[in-house]
């Protein structure tokens, strides 16, 4: 009988073998056929775009790479991809790459990229106001101007405290010109007291530093006409540059603060800073080259000051606060009482008179004034007394200083400070409309106060009228104030310390 033959089962390794035969198999057919409906190869790498980019070579051509995920950053597009041929196949170890799926940007456009990176806040312009763009455009020009006059100041200063000439011993002036900066140090010193002003009054105040910083390069150039007056006039001069710079930065970061969308406040700042060095060096730099040509000194200084000065005055009238002053809290009544309506910021900013200094006391309104200011005797008190007996103040009408009164019981918080100030200009109305006027003054010389002195008997009536419309409507201004977008949670009035005590 022949020996029975035995069907011998594959051996593993004969298995592997044959495995990836038929992988090997697959694969040719999938790279067969990705090739046959892709262009040449060589057509496709030899092309242009394909060198310069880097996007298309042997990896992309032979379809050895896998898309894994896409990932976009400062603008620009970068494919992440994997090697196909590690591992099983499907990527999962093979080697991970970042491939830019764009093309390079043209060098004008990396430097205009890289330009806004130092002058605008993250995010531009969707991160900041939109009155930000005026507010630094006007603000460059005033640093460009201020930067410019620097030199000539300086170089002033120089000639005259005896530098080019040798006409003083080094050790003098050295003493001198340290004497001039110690002086300016204590001048910012004691204008620091006046802080919370920089809250009340910040735009006024802003225009009024600018003004002064003027006025103290001015008494830097007058130095060079009486050298032998420089120690005090340096020091007048760096006593008010100093106190200028007080101002400006107090009231820089309020300025900030109202240009800021979210918690950018640092970025808008920092960029801010930037523009306004950027500008400085700008001017210095053009103002070196025009003074190697000796031009007129009072000329050149004049044209910078006009240009300075105009600058700084539309840099504050382009800031839009969301805050209520006493400036912008009379524009909102006078423009309540008359139409009815709040203005919107940008227009309550627009007509805010920045010009009403806050240590001028010519307005026809005082509040948180004095007892003994606002009565003339104890009858004219005690006949209004009961029309305010739940309220936290009183106002009143004093005929002999032509100015309308409003006193602070000592628990009046922010928004009865509001509403007496509210209270005050509808009584000046009362009185002024009265009397045939048709719009109430924004300074007391504005008009013959003759004119405004009712009968006590008319007075009490006004004043109780007042009353009535007060309890109308300033709930109705309040509504109407907060839908334009103004601030009612405190206020900004500046009013007086004086406090009514009442016994009981």
């Amino acid at each position: 009988m022949p020996p029975m033959k035995l069907k011998q089962s594959p051996s593993p390794q004969t298995l592997a073998t044959s495995q990836d035969a038929r992988l090997l198999a697959r694969e040719t057919l999938r790279i067969s056929a990705n090739l046959a409906s892709s262009p040449a190869p060589s057509a496709v790498a030899s092309s242009p775009e394909a060198r310069n980019v880097g996007i298309v070579d042997e990896q992309f051509v032979d379809a050895s790479l896998r898309l894994i995920c896409c990932e976009e950053i400062n603008g620009r597009r970068w494919n992440y991809v994997v090697d196909n041929e590690g591992g099983n196949g499907r990527g999962r170890n093979g080697s991970l790459r970042a491939v830019c799926s764009q093309n390079p940007q043209a060098p004008v456009d990396e430097m205009m990229s890289f330009i806004r990176s130092y002058v605008v806040p993250e995010g531009f312009p969707d991160s900041v106001t939109p009155s930000y763009v005026p507010y630094m455009t006007w603000r460059a020009l005033k640093h460009f101007f201020g930067g410019a006059m620097g030199v000539f100041t300086t170089q002033t200063l120089l000639n005259s405290v005896g530098v080019s000439r040798n006409r003083s011993a080094p050790g003098a002036v050295a003493i001198n010109w340290i004497l001039k900066d110690g002086a300016g140090r204590v001048g910012k010193m004691l204008f620091a007291r006046q802080g919370k002003k920089f809250d009340y009054d910040l735009k006024q105040l802003r225009l009024a530093g600018d003004l002064l910083m003027e006025l103290g390069a001015g008494v830097e150039l007058a130095t060079a006409a009486v050298p032998h007056l420089f120690l005090p006039l340096a020091c007048a001069a760096n006593v008010a540059k100093n106190v200028a710079a007080v101002t400006s930065t107090s009231t820089r970061t309020p300025i900030y603060k109202a240009f800021a969308k979210g918690e950018n406040i640092g970025d808008v700042t920092a960029k801010g800073e930037c523009v306004g060095n950027i500008a400085d060096l700008l001017g210095t730099g053009l103002s070196i080259m025009i003074s190697k040509r000796n031009p007129s000194l009072v000329t050149t200084f004049a044209l910078l000051s006009c240009g300075y000065v105009f600058s700084s005055y539309q840099e504050v009238k382009s800031v839009v606060l969301h805050t209520l002053n006493r400036a912008r809290f009379s524009v909102a009544i006078d423009s309540f009482l008359k139409t009815g309506r709040v203005p919107s910021l940008q227009e309550g900013n627009m007509k805010e008179n920045i010009f009403s200094f806050p240590w001028l006391e010519d307005k026809p309104i005082v509040l948180g004034s004095r007892f003994k200011d606002a009565f003339q005797d104890a009858g004219s008190y005690l006949s209004i007394e009961p029309l305010f007996e739940k309220e936290r103040y009183l106002v009143t009408y004093n005929p002999s200083k032509g100015k309308v009164y409003a006193l602070l019981k000592d628990q009046a918080k922010s928004d009865d400070i509001l509403k007496a100030a509210f209270h005050a200009h509808m009584l000046l109305h009362f009185i002024v409309s009265s009397n045939g006027i048709e719009s109430f003054p924004r300074k007391q010389q504005d008009y013959d106060s003759s004119h405004l002195m009712p009968s006590t008997a008319d007075l009490a009536a006004h004043i109780a009228e007042s009353c009535k419309m007060v309890s109308t409507s300033y709930g109705i201004f309040k509504s109407k104030a907060a839908e334009q977008g103004w601030t009612m949670s405190e206020s900004l009035l500046n009013p007086g310390r004086a406090r009514l005590v009442l016994t009981g």
